[in-house]
This record gives C-alpha cells, sequence and structure tokens, in this order.
C-alpha cells in the first residue's frame, strides 16, 4: 500500500496549480438536476468543486450565505471547514519529524512535562492516528450549558481532559478522538517555539499558495465569510453560538472550495512535505494485532466502489465539510454548506447527506440509483426473517440470518453475524432493492414471491445467494 501511494502521488506531480476550468456539461448537468431543487428559495446554501486530471470541471453554489440578507451563495465564499483542519495539523507535525526536532515514536510527556503517563506510552503517531485511547474532550459532558460560549486557550482544553483514564492501551484499537489533534497542535507550538496559527499560517498556509484559508476569531471581520444555521426543529435557525477556540488544531480553520482543492495538489505534490512523508499520511495505520485501520496521517483511507479514496469530513456548528479524493482516477470533490443539525438524525439532515453521496458518485462517474415508487403493502409483506445455510458475507459461518424491517415506509436489513446493520434497501422494481449503504461491492436483494407469497430472496454480492423466508 505504501509504494502504491507513492507511485500514485509521483503520477500526479507534473500539477501544481489549478489549471483552467473545462467544464464537464454532461456530468454538471446531473448535478445540477439533484442538487439545485433542494436549494430553492432562500436557504442556507452549498459550494461545491469538482476537479479531474488537474482540471477544474465544476465548480458552483447554491442557496443563500445569509438568509436573513437572503445574500446568494458564491463558489468562493469562506466556511468553517471543522475537523478538515487535522490534516493541516498532520502536516506540520511531518515537517518537524523531517527537520528532525520530533519522532513519530516520541512520547507526549517529552514535549508536555506535566501530561499525565496514564501506565503507558503515547506515540505522536498515535495522535496522528487515533490510536491513543485518549477520551474525546468534545463529547465530555460539563454542568455548564454555555461552555462552548466561552474563549479557550490549549492548555486550559488539555487540562480539561488529561486525568480522564484511557480507553484502551494505545495502538491497540482506533478511536477518533479530537483530543489527540489538540495535543500535536499545543506540541508544534512548543516544539516550533512560534504560536500555533502563526507557525500553520506561514509554514503551512502560505508555501501551500493558499489565499482563503486561515485562522480567524468571531470577531474578525472577513470579506466572504458565510453565516451558519441549524434545522433541529423543522426550520431553519441561527445556530447556537460555538466559539473558535473550542477547534484549536483539530478543527478551527476557514476555507473555501478552491482554496481546498489547492491544498490537495499541494500535499500530493510534495510542495510542504516529502514524497515519502505523503505516502505514510496515505497509508492506514496498523494496530499492533496487525489489523488495519481506516486512517492515516490526517486522512481517512477507504476504497469506494473498487477505487482508492481518501477523505475526511467536518462538522462544526452550522457547518459541514467534505473533502474526496480518488488518487486512481485523479478525481477530487470538495463539498461545503452552512447548515448543519445538532444530532443530524433529522429527515433533512438523512436527505443532505444522501445528497453529499449522489455528487461523490457523480464526480466519479458512478450512476445514480433512481427509486421507484413500492406500495406499503408489498414491502410489508417483504418483513421478517430469512435464513440460509450460510452467510453472504462469511461463507463459512453456518446458518446465517437475514432479518427485513419497515420503518417509515422504508425497508432496512440487518444480518445477523453483525457485518451490517439497518442497511437500507433502495427500490429499483416491486422486487429488486439496492444497498447503497455498502460502498465497496454493489449489493442487491431480490425477493421471491410464488402463488401470491414471499419465499425467499436473492442476495447478490459477487455471487447469487438464495435465501428462504422462515418467518
Amino acid at each position: 500500500m505504501y509504494k502504491f501511494i507513492a507511485h500514485v502521488c509521483l503520477l500526479l506531480s507534473c500539477c501544481t496549480c489549478i489549471a483552467q476550468s473545462q467544464p464537464d456539461d454532461r456530468m454538471a448537468k446531473a448535478i445540477d438536476s439533484v442538487v439545485a431543487p433542494q436549494f430553492e428559495g432562500n436557504q442556507p446554501g452549498i459550494s461545491i468543486l469538482i476537479a479531474k486530471k488537474g482540471q477544474v470541471v465544476y465548480q458552483r453554489a447554491f442557496g443563500s450565505a445569509n438568509i436573513e440578507l437572503n445574500t446568494p451563495m458564491q463558489p468562493d465564499m469562506v466556511f468553517r471547514i471543522g475537523s478538515i483542519t487535522k490534516q493541516f495539523t498532520a502536516v506540520a507535525i511531518l515537517q518537524l519529524v523531517e527537520q528532525g526536532k520530533i519522532s513519530l515514536q516520541d512520547s507526549v510527556q517529552k514535549f508536555i512535562k506535566d501530561f499525565p503517563p496514564k501506565g503507558a506510552t503515547i506515540t505522536i503517531e498515535n495522535l496522528l492516528t487515533h490510536t491513543s485511547g485518549l477520551v474525546d474532550y468534545t463529547s465530555m459532558n460539563d454542568p455548564d450549558p454555555y461552555i462552548e460560549r466561552r474563549d479557550f486557550t490549549p492548555e486550559f482544553l488539555i487540562d480539561y481532559f488529561k486525568k480522564e483514564p484511557l480507553q484502551f492501551k494505545p495502538g491497540t484499537k482506533y478511536s477518533y478522538s479530537n483530543s489527540n489533534y489538540l495535543l500535536l497542535g499545543y506540541i508544534i507550538q512548543l516544539v516550533s517555539g512560534m504560536p500555533y496559527h502563526q507557525y500553520m499560517q506561514d509554514m503551512v498556509v502560505k508555501p501551500a499558495g493558499l489565499t482563503h484559508t486561515l485562522y480567524a476569531e468571531e470577531p474578525t471581520v472577513l470579506p466572504g465569510r458565510v453565516e451558519g444555521y441549524t434545522r433541529d426543529r423543522g426550520f431553519f435557525e441561527n445556530c447556537p453560538y460555538q466559539t473558535l477556540s473550542i477547534g484549536f488544531a483539530c478543527g478551527d480553520l476557514l476555507s473555501n472550495t478552491e482554496d481546498l482543492y489547492m491544498w490537495n495538489n499541494a500535499v500530493i505534490n510534495y510542495k510542504l512535505i516529502s514524497k515519502e512523508s505523503v505516502a505514510r499520511a496515505f497509508t492506514p495505520y496498523k494496530l499492533s494485532d496487525g489489523t488495519g485501520s481506516d486512517y492515516g496521517y490526517g486522512w481517512f483511507i477507504d476504497t469506494l466502489y473498487g477505487s482508492l479514496y481518501i477523505h475526511h469530513e467536518g462538522q462544526t456548528s452550522g457547518f459541514i465539510a467534505l473533502e474526496k479524493y480518488f488518487p486512481q482516477e485523479d478525481i477530487y470533490a470538495a463539498i461545503l454548506t452552512n447548515v448543519k443539525s445538532s444530532e443530524d438524525k433529522t429527515d433533512f439532515s438523512e436527505g443532505r447527506f444522501k445528497l453529499f453521496e449522489e455528487i461523490g458518485e457523480l464526480a466519479l462517474g458512478k450512476q445514480l440509483v433512481k427509486e421507484v415508487k413500492v406500495s406499503d403493502a408489498l414491502l410489508n409483506q417483504y418483513v421478517g426473517t430469512y435464513q440460509l445455510d450460510t452467510l453472504p458475507a462469511k461463507p463459512r459461518e453456518k446458518k446465517g440470518g437475514l432479518f427485513i424491517r419497515m420503518e417509515n415506509k422504508k425497508l432496512y436489513a440487518t444480518l445477523s453475524n453483525g457485518t451490517g446493520k439497518d442497511m437500507y434497501l433502495s427500490p429499483l422494481s416491486d422486487t429488486l432493492f439496492v444497498l447503497p449503504d455498502v460502498k465497496r461491492i454493489r449489493t442487491t436483494i431480490e425477493f421471491i414471491i410464488k402463488d401470491g407469497k414471499v419465499t425467499g430472496l436473492y442476495w447478490t454480492q459477487e455471487r447469487k445467494y438464495e435465501i428462504k423466508k422462515v418467518k
């Protein structure tokens, strides 16, 4: 994997800047057709950029940057990007590693002398890969309901969680925790002798050629900054105030789609760190038992529709940011939006996240699933328990069970072996359904009806399995 990523990055090294846009009319029409209807009227908006092989092929914005002023969203406007900040911090750490000022195997205590040892060594690499076992300070309960309105120093935030016990021995498990990158930012500050934000601006942001990426405080007048909103109660509201300082090195950066694309180019063309460092950042960390995680240094590494997929998401008060990079195809997509429900469990949020997936699918050239309407009566007939001698997902596991349930006029499937839970069934016909939650391999379920009765189903995932309905 390491050599493969390095080879891919080498192939892309000829691209050093954003090339003049070459529109992809077919893709543009497809994206417009799924995005525009969801942003009609005065409501929070979205900014999208897609590039293929060094050319920006789609760059548009929909909706409003400020719904109180009915200000149209523009493609170059600036959003909070939340956890995408982490890869910027990771690059800064790797710069210091290359300079010999930090080793990936150095302990936290080497730099933060009063950080509790916790009976285990937490390395810089553990922090980069979310394998430290540290509790996430942003998930800790606090009796002060307004704590996120305060301004924080990194020292205060570290003191807030540093006495909490480890969740597991470092290196044995993966668990995403903002505390990791908070510590990395503070270590950058200690090692460089510069305030974290100054180091990042001088040594990372400016050398990457970014002109709309910055660390700013709430009072700062920032041209093009959009307002953030929420929709928790069925209508849009101004999102609750949340200080940018709560994110520090794990989530306080602002940017726009064009700068995020330039950032990706700067990384893969080794403008900031070496080819070897980029390869390591883009390689999933291997846990102590030899199993892999899906996180490198500041990036998730996964497979989507059989393609290598390097990505990250950022969510913060009023904003969602996503970036998707497919190195084999040299396709990059950045999606920024200025509305986020607090728990992201509303029907509205579910629809928006589905839209983000559709944009990525279209950028990759995958055909979207067009759902058909299936009657509630027929859907209800499919509900039940299905069983076969072996489970599709684990051929050696005997007597596998598949459970189909119905909720809000939609079907969901769960496999008894734990490899799939509450997987949505998207109807292609009255009997054929695709499972969009299964990203790596196209998976379908086709129900079998004999003499007006549902007797079983065909599960197709590379091979076709017949599963009988038993209840």
